[in-house]
């Protein structure tokens, strides 16, 4: 799935390169690139290494005491960034999760980082790594760029609300003092800002940058950066975007950074995209980007009192005379789906089923398992789709109607898919935004007029042939009553 992204992912690569050499050659004649503090650790049998900054090379010293943090150093509402949006939104629990062991072990790739580690729960971890390099260089070019800004605004500017930071893990950081808990998410949050501003071309990238020289690494890390357990909390981001920003003209809000970011890897139409830029809020990335796709329709109540079931599956659906199309007007996400009951159609909107769709869908359910302030959109799209999609005649089906578009290979891993998502996890359909939709179509399903007028119909208008040998029919059927007529005729009033 991975090739349906490259040529997308590519473009970013491109355009500028006089204008990065340029600036690369400025930035090594006047110094730019400064002193940067970072959080350095060696550990092995003999020695450990607590701490340093990096100047040209060579490794100093480092003294940041957060306990010596003054309330006057730290506002987070930072008067001096010049921030419109005033102070972050603090979150009222955790938002961040360990992803349950249930959908853990039937998905573990989609919820474990590839590359890129964010945040405390996977940090330090081998495999991931190979991008902590870039992250350290992503900081030079900010702390370059902000003139009279260093590592330590930055540290300052988040360490005032150090507890509603590790409030946000539902798992303890202990583990990580003050001051390492603080370096690491003022380097992962500069990482990520730096990284959307390089793919909105609002700043330029290193000629030997291998996050652009080589496609396949952005794509993974798109997609980490929406994985539930690989989150710092939005209100961090917020707050290092502002300070992070000050020498750019014309930047976006960071939201509309967010969604053109993930653009390139979940496609959608620009004036569904654009129509959330400044409508959003978030407790992390993942969190934000999910919210884009919720539909603004209201839940709906059932008004039944007896016990709502879930639907029956594509093929015996059909049989009962509903059918499948996608909505006439643009859907506002995949999750837009509607039961037009005079007519007996249900509108789903397109889906193309990549790895990157199926990993979004997976983290978004896992966060809607565990956080107690989130709707269940997601759960409720994955155990609809599973009560649809029973067999792969019922997947081939929809594929077909261009209803889904299989980028897994078979028929068989789509029902593979919903099915195994839909174990084990907790669904009250009375809370589902489609609980009316599950009621309107079992009341259709159930209608006896409605199952023999769609048999019928099946019979003898469900393919060309048949129709036009019930059209013979019939025709034969009326010559045969006017010639028993006129011999009747004939016989009462002989001439």
């Amino acid at each position: 799935m991975q090739d349906r992204n490259t040529e997308n992912l590519r473009e970013l690569a491109h355009g500028g390169q006089e204008s990065m050499e340029r600036i690369n050659n400025k930035n090594r004649k006047t110094g730019a690139f400064g002193e940067v503090r970072s959080r350095w650790k060696y550990r092995n049998e003999n020695e450990e290494m607590t701490g340093a900054f990096v100047q040209s090379g060579v490794f100093r010293p480092l003294s940041l005491n957060i306990e010596e943090f003054s309330c006057d150093d730290i506002e987070v509402g930072n008067q001096n960034q010049g921030s419109t949006s005033g102070v972050p939104k603090l979150p009222s629990c955790c938002s961040i999760f360990r992803v349950p062991r249930s959908l853990m072990e039937i998905h573990p790739k989609a919820f474990q980082p590839q590359i890129v580690s964010i945040g405390p729960y996977h940090h330090g971890r081998e495999h991931l790594q190979m991008i902590q390099q870039q992250k350290l260089q992503y900081l030079h070019a900010i702390l370059a760029r902000t003139q009279g800004v260093d590592f330590d605004d930055f540290c300052k500017s988040i360490a005032n609300e150090q507890k509603a930071m590790r409030e946000c893990y539902s798992e303890s950081t202990d583990k990580y003092s003050d001051h390492d808990f603080i370096e690491m998410l003022v380097l992962d949050g500069c990482f990520i800002i730096e990284l959307f501003l390089i793919v909105e071309k609002l700043v330029e990238p290193d000629l030997n940058d291998p996050i652009f020289n080589q496609p396949w690494i952005l794509y993974s890390i798109m997609r980490d950066l929406l994985r539930l357990e690989n989150q710092i909390p939005f209100f961090v981001l917020q707050t290092l975007f502002e300070l992070s920003k000050s020498t750019l003209r014309e930047v976006p809000s960071l939201t509309e950074l967010i969604l053109r970011f993930f653009h390139y890897i979940i496609r959608r139409p620009d004036e569904i995209r654009d129509k959330h830029k400044n409508q959003l809020d978030g407790e992390h990335l993942l969190h934000l980007f999910r919210s884009s796709f919720i539909p603004s329709s209201k839940l709906v109540p059932t008004g039944r009192k007896d016990l709502l079931q879930l639907i029956q599956p594509v093929e015996k659906l059909r049989v009962a005379g509903i059918e499948f199309k996608q909505p006439v007007e643009t859907a506002e996400s995949f999750l837009d789906i509607k039961f037009r009951r005079d007519h007996g159609v249900l509108e789903i909107p397109h889906l193309a089923i990549d790895d990157s769709i199926s990993s979004l869908i997976l983290n978004c359910v896992a966060l809607e398992q565990c956080y107690k302030h989130c709707s269940t959109h997601f759960t409720s799209y994955v155990i609809f789709m599973g009560c649809l999609i029973n067999t792969p005649v019922d997947a081939g089906y929809l594929r077909d109607h261009r209803i889904i578009e299989n980028f897994f290979g078979t028929d068989t891993e789509v029902v593979k898919f919903f099915n195994e998502v839909g174990k084990d996890i907790c669904f009250d359909i009375r809370q589902s935004y489609l609980a009316k939709l599950f009621e309107d179509v079992n009341d259709h399903y159930r209608n006896v007029w409605h199952v023999r007028w769609a048999g019928f119909k099946h019979a003898y208008f469900d393919s060309p042939w048949t129709f036009i040998s019930a059209i013979a029919a019939l025709i034969l059927l009326i010559l045969t009553f006017i010639q028993a007529f006129f011999a009747v005729y004939g016989y009462v009033n002989p001439p």
